[in-house]
């Protein structure tokens, strides 16, 4: 596949406004693991090579174990390699992310309310709605994993 089109820099006032809510969304969400954790996932959901590569990079280099991010696509069966938080935002990423029933389920949101604030949950939410936006315009663009926006 070819790359479509240098997206992100025809645009540079829409790719500052998307660096700044991704920032902001990020922010108050606290652990940054769980933040890569979270937006690799929705990644692979969004078949977004170029963010898989960069958040697989950014997970290593943050030192967390291989095992995890290898698994992350299984993590409903991977035992205890995620934490109950950890599996709840993985959840509710997934609800987000696909929307398969045209909504969230009550259930994927409460298990996720159960483990966040409703500030951290809020910021939860932002971080997907964030990664979102990345991992449509870079599929679209066919944005090469590694090349600079």
């Amino acid at each position: 596949m070819s790359h479509r089109m240098r997206f992100w820099s025809t645009v540079p006032a829409f790719y500052q406004a998307q660096l700044r809510l991704t920032q902001a969304a990020k922010k108050g969400l606290g652990d940054p693991v769980l933040g890569e954790l979270v937006v690799l996932r929705a990644s692979q959901l969004n078949a977004c090579a170029f963010c898989v590569d960069m958040h697989v990079a950014n997970l290593r280099e943050a030192g967390v174990d291989q095992r995890r991010i290898d698994l992350l696509p299984v993590w409903e069966e991977a035992g205890g390699l995620y934490s109950e938080r950890e599996r709840a935002a993985l959840a509710f990423t997934e609800a987000v992310t696909v929307l398969t029933d045209g909504f969230v389920p009550d259930a994927v949101y409460e298990r996720a309310a159960a483990q966040f604030t409703e500030t951290e949950l809020a910021h939860l939410l932002a971080v997907i709605v964030a990664i979102n936006n990345w991992n449509r315009a870079n599929v679209t663009v066919r944005q090469p994993p590694g090349e600079e926006l």
